[in-house]
């Protein structure tokens, strides 16, 4: 073992787990009042936003009120995508028992239908975090993001395919549940995804319709003016998610795992791979909310049910648990992480070797005794076996 390698035994695994358990258990039975106003104050704000972003729009032949609207209809996609969208259909409002938010029928502003988001999201990410070969959230199916994945020269073209990605981002969520690396190696039929097509064609056709022919349409003789507008904002929505979110799952110090490594796993165990396989970003309440505190991604992997905005209150004591049990709590500044992330996108695009660099640090679990198996539901959320 080097210096940069830590191992923590199977009964601090466990022993972590309850403190996790008994963290999660303490906010569950606080839940109430101004969890549901936090989140109706957040879609009050982000109809606001939109509202007058579809207003000023009216007036975008004047240059500083189009750079207003565009701004207004930014945040409010920002807001329905993250700090509302996201969560909401992790059933992190699931108890307030209202049908605008509940999980399994929310749908959000984006091109992805919310029913495959739920599919490739909530149950194979949250289920395989960083699991090589299991979690497609590595990669996404275009990028090479860990060693272990097999280079070839199309891994070249990653920085490319990388900046193509964020562009397109909502594309690319929308069909990361086709597989399509996979249809193109014959290991996934066209038959196979019928079903899935249609539901991008009907969900797609729809925001399409809406943000590049209605809107638009609706502001006359402006029509060009506001769909250049509008494409505007979704293409800030898209930057501004990509870079969270793979600031969340990709700087250096994340850690990836193997099938074999989490075979069988416990309820600690799987705490321990959440915990190693994200990173946070520091920053302001407003940095915050605007990531739909993602920035907080530690806490989301931990507990991805649980209301958001609680997460910035569970920091403080995720961190000193981590320090009881000697490891790391990966956390630091956006430009810090982004420039990782990249440095790291860049590397991955030659063959392992040819980049030197210090080694990052590697956490082993001593698996003596292996209590339980873990069980995750569709909402990420660990449950008894």
């Amino acid at each position: 073992m080097t210096s940069n390698e830590i191992t923590i035994n199977a009964a601090d695994v466990e022993a972590l787990g309850r403190e996790f358990d008994a963290l999660r258990s303490r906010v569950v039975a606080d839940l109430g009042d101004r969890d549901r106003e936090y989140i109706y104050s957040i879609i009050k704000t982000q109809r606001g936003c939109e509202l007058a972003g579809r207003g000023l729009m009216y007036l975008g032949f004047i240059p500083p009120v189009w750079l207003a609207a565009v701004g207004a209809l930014s945040v409010s996609k920002i807001l329905d995508n993250m700090e509302i969208g996201h969560n909401v259909m992790h059933g992190q409002y699931d108890w307030m028992r209202e049908k605008g938010l509940n999980s399994r029928e929310f749908e959000w502003d984006t091109v992805c239908p919310a029913d495959q988001w739920r599919h490739s999201h909530n149950y194979l990410h949250h289920t395989f975090t960083n699991v090589v070969d299991m979690d497609r959230d590595i990669g996404y199916g275009i990028l090479r993001m860990v060693p272990e994945q097999k280079w070839n020269p199309y891994y070249l073209g990653n920085i490319a395919w990388a900046t193509a990605l964020m562009l397109l981002f909502e594309w690319g969520v929308m069909v990361h549940d086709l597989e399509v690396e996979n249809i193109l190696k014959g290991k996934r039929k066209w038959y196979d995804v019928k079903t899935l097509v249609k539901g991008m064609w009907r969900k797609a056709g729809k925001q399409v319709l809406k943000d590049y022919v209605i809107y638009p349409a609706l502001t006359g003789p402006l029509f060009p003016i506001t769909f250049l507008g509008n494409a505007s904002a979704n293409l800030i929505r898209n930057i501004w998610t990509f870079s969270i979110i793979f600031c969340g799952h990709f700087p250096s110090g994340v850690q990836t795992f193997s099938k074999e490594e989490t075979a069988n796993e416990t309820r600690g165990e799987w705490y321990v791979r959440q915990l190693l396989g994200s990173a946070n970003i520091e920053g302001s309440r407003l940095f915050h909310i605007m990531s739909g505190n993602l920035s907080h991604q530690i806490e989301h992997h931990l507990f991805p049910d649980l209301p958001a905005n609680r997460y910035p209150e569970m920091a403080p004591e995720v961190r000193e648990l981590c320090q009881k049990y000697g490891l790391p709590y990966n956390s630091g500044g956006f430009f810090q992480q982004i420039s990782s992330t990249w440095k790291k996108i860049a590397r991955l695009s030659l063959p392992n070797g040819w980049f030197g660099g210090e080694p990052e640090l590697v956490v082993h679990i001593d698996r003596e005794k292996r209590p339980e198996i873990v069980v995750v539901d569709e909402r990420g959320e660990l449950v008894d076996a």
